[in-house]
């Protein structure tokens, strides 16, 4: 716990389930976190959720803790108002770790805005989804180290990262802000101070056509952007296909991701991309 503040414990579950054609949220929260408002931009269907923290960040000592369940035939949308916010610490951890878990014949897209590490902060950011059946997610991280043009460059602190979907593939580590080797190599991050990663992955193998064509189409996307030597899109597995990109800044790697994202909505469960209007304020 932060000397002299209040340490903020927040919960939020989410229980997305399907009936009659509808995809509908039950929800239950404590603390300083929650649901904003659901919307139907799609139809009923799919379920676009906007969660808020007002706080709008975390001090050493606070938890934000998310549960999502995503019921058969059930297809919900989650994204956030604005940046995750670690803040700095004088010696306790921050966390925020959300768990999701899909039924069978489930489709979850987990989109929350990106993540910012301020300097000397204490930070854990974890994100886990579990997947059953043939059902199947887009997910994207997007993190950002300081605040280089406020000259508060992430210099001291950590950064504790984990990514994964369950069985399939793990993504864990430590970033740190003295570790020049980490911040500045050619087999780190370069120089650059925003990361991003999305993927699409499912309960089952995909099916070899499916991942060409998301391939192909994120190649083709790539190659066209001013991040084409900064990006990459393989597949580590027959369950998951992963896009990662580096930049300077944050909206590169974001409009890139969200290109990304359209395309393979397209291809892949053939919708229209219908980004949610928040990220057009």
């Amino acid at each position: 716990m932060e000397t002299g503040s209040t340490t903020w414990l927040a919960s939020l579950q989410l229980d997305y389930t399907r009936k009659s054609g509808r995809t509908a949220v039950a929800h239950a929260h404590t603390g300083p976190v929650r649901i904003l408002k659901s919307l139907y931009p799609e139809g009923d269907a799919i379920c676009h959720s906007v969660l808020v923290h007002p706080p709008s960040g975390l001090v050493g000592g606070d938890t934000i803790d998310i549960a999502v369940s995503v019921g058969p035939g059930a297809h919900a949308l989650v994204t956030t108002p604005g940046a995750s916010r670690f803040y700095r610490s004088t010696g306790d951890w921050a966390t925020q770790q959300v768990h999701a878990h899909l039924a069978d014949g489930a489709r979850f897209e987990w989109l929350p805005l990106e993540t910012l590490a301020y300097n000397n902060c204490k930070a854990r950011n974890t994100a886990r989804f579990s997947l059953a059946g043939d059902s199947e997610l887009i997910a994207w991280d997007l993190t950002a180290l300081g605040l280089p043009l406020a000259g508060q460059p992430f210099e001291n602190g950590t950064l504790r990262q984990h990514l994964e979907v369950e069985g399939v593939w793990l993504e864990r580590g430590d970033i740190v802000g003295n570790d020049d080797y980490l911040l500045n190599s050619a087999l780190g991050l370069d120089g650059h101070r925003c990361a991003g990663t999305l993927v699409f992955a499912s309960g089952r193998s995909i099916a070899p056509k499916r991942v060409e064509a998301a391939l192909t189409a994120c190649m083709n996307l790539i190659s066209a952007h001013d991040l084409c030597k900064q990006a990459g899109v393989t597949q580590p597995n027959e369950q998951i296909i992963v896009l990662r990109t580096l930049s300077a800044q944050v909206e590169p790697s974001l409009d890139l991701l969200r290109q990304v994202w359209a395309a393979w909505r397209a291809l892949l469960w053939n919708l229209p991309s219908n980004e949610p209007r928040l990220w057009r304020l």
